[in-house]
């Protein structure tokens, strides 16, 4: 794995901890795209830090679990807006 990915890689991690982002959000912020993001965190992640792995690993399961409740209240936004 170059040097590059792998400092992003971790850049990538510590925003996420830090902001307690969702990956979506951080595509912007990176330039890459959704996948990329999920397997810097999920795999490559894995290989450079073990102990920031688990941080980032928890926080996703946590984003997982939430994800329906961020999607309804994105829907209830929409219609509120549009009457």
């Amino acid at each position: 794995m170059s040097k590059d990915i792998e400092k992003r890689v971790y850049l990538e991690a510590k925003y996420f901890i830090k902001n307690k982002s969702t990956v979506r959000g951080m595509t912007k912020t990176f330039s890459v795209s959704k996948s990329t993001i999920h397997y810097d965190l999920s795999v490559r992640l894995k290989k450079i830090s073990f102990s920031l792995y688990k941080k980032v690993n928890k926080l996703l399961k946590y984003n997982l679990s939430q994800r329906h409740i961020r999607g309804g209240q994105a829907t209830k936004n929409k219609y509120k807006k549009s009457f």
